[in-house]
């Protein structure tokens, strides 16, 4: 359970990056769904909210880029290196065999 309170918490701090109002968001929620099951006894359960953990983690580290306004018509995004994938060109043909 530590363990993934702790990757939660590092991943978070990566994720949301100078962005101080995110990362307080962040922080008070991992803490409050993590207080509120802080008894739960049924291990059914806990492994249940375990993967409901890491799950979010996996999202939180694969799935949010953060954007910044720069205009009052232009965003930039900012993506980590985590999101960064080689680019697959597009072809109109299927190649054949």
């Amino acid at each position: 359970v530590l363990k993934i309170f702790k990757l939660l918490h590092r991943t978070r701090q990566e994720v949301f990056k100078n962005d101080t109002r995110a990362l307080e968001a962040a922080r008070q929620k991992i803490n409050e769904e993590f207080r509120n099951n802080r008894d739960e006894t049924s291990e059914d359960k806990i492994n249940e909210l375990l993967k409901i953990a890491s799950d979010v983690e996996v999202i939180l580290r694969t799935s949010v880029i953060q954007a910044v306004h720069t205009d009052s018509d232009k965003i930039v995004l900012i993506p980590r290196k985590d999101l960064l994938q080689d680019n697959t060109p597009y072809l109109d043909e299927p190649t054949k065999k």
